[in-house]
């Protein structure tokens, strides 16, 4: 798969994404974030997400499940316009949709069992307590998570609060998962256990994933599709191998973690590192 086709590559291909961004644009004052953006995100596929922070990542997804609202452009959900919707008609198109949360976004003062019960409860009435109870072991089992049910979140590690906050995501049976940076802060295993359980959900549920990530690894491992931003335009679009051998030089450079020539040059110009450094006892009467 070979893209980069621009802001132009949704023109025409609505009907093809499950979600899709028409001429899109999303400014903060003076300061443009998302710059006319058009993007299908393709039904069933994992779709990620890169660039260097404050390209604009997190604000784009949550364009997809309008968490926030564009300055410009359309949002579309299974071919309907979704963006000028109210909120209360946003609820519903909202439990299609899964989140996951950077931090994971657990309520401390609920149990695991509540935390993943909370989605339900916000959009349905339950009559059938031990048919949630249910509901809530099954979804902790998908994540390998079973038995925690009345943990509390301080009680768990990193990855196993990520895992409860992806059964919560899943608890509504989403057609769409939205993960923001799902493996920051985890160390290289746990952050594997995520990937799997994302391969997982997609592969086993016929699940659209959209990821945001700056872990290459992970990127590289999930994929079907990566998408990359700069300065609120895309820049590459295409699978594993077209990322990896794409010719733009801001692409190579973080792909590679490298720092470029114009930013060495600033540091190396910003001064020097004095000889001698002070010490505590230098500053005691």
């Amino acid at each position: 798969m070979k893209k980069d086709k621009g802001n132009n590559q949704a023109e025409g291909t609505i009907s093809d994404g499950v979600i899709a961004l028409k001429n899109l644009t999303k400014e903060f004052g003076d300061n443009v974030v998302l710059d006319n953006i058009s993007l299908a995100i393709e039904k069933g596929k994992t779709t990620v997400i890169i660039g260097p922070s404050g390209c604009g990542k997190t604000v784009l997804i949550k364009h997809l499940i309008v968490l926030l609202r564009p300055s410009a452009g359309e949002v579309y959900f299974e071919k309907r316009r979704i963006d000028n919707l109210s909120e209360s008609e946003l609820n519903k198109i909202r439990t299609h949709y899964g989140f996951l949360f950077q931090g994971g976004a657990l309520f401390d003062s609920l149990s695991v069992a509540e935390n993943i019960m909370f989605p339900i409860k916000q959009h349905y009435r339950i009559t059938d307590h031990s048919g949630v109870e249910e509901l809530v072991k099954t979804k902790l089992a998908m994540v390998g998570l079973d038995g925690f049910q009345k943990f509390y979140p301080a009680s768990l590690s990193g990855g196993q609060r990520k895992r409860v906050a992806l059964a919560r995501a899943i608890a509504l049976n989403p057609d769409v998962i939205l993960y923001d940076e799902p493996t920051t802060g985890l160390d290289p295993i746990r952050a594997d256990i995520i990937n799997e359980l994302i391969l997982k959900l997609q592969k086993g549920l016929g699940l659209t994933s959209v990821v945001v990530t700056h872990d290459m690894t992970s990127a590289y491992k999930i994929a079907d599709r990566i998408i990359m931003l700069h300065n609120g335009k895309i820049i590459a679009d295409g699978n594993a191998e077209h990322i990896r051998n794409h010719p733009h030089p801001t692409v190579q450079q973080f792909i590679n973690g490298q720092v470029s020539e114009d930013d060495l040059a600033v540091l190396r110009m910003s001064g020097s590192i004095p000889q001698a450094q002070f010490l505590p006892r230098d500053f005691e009467e």
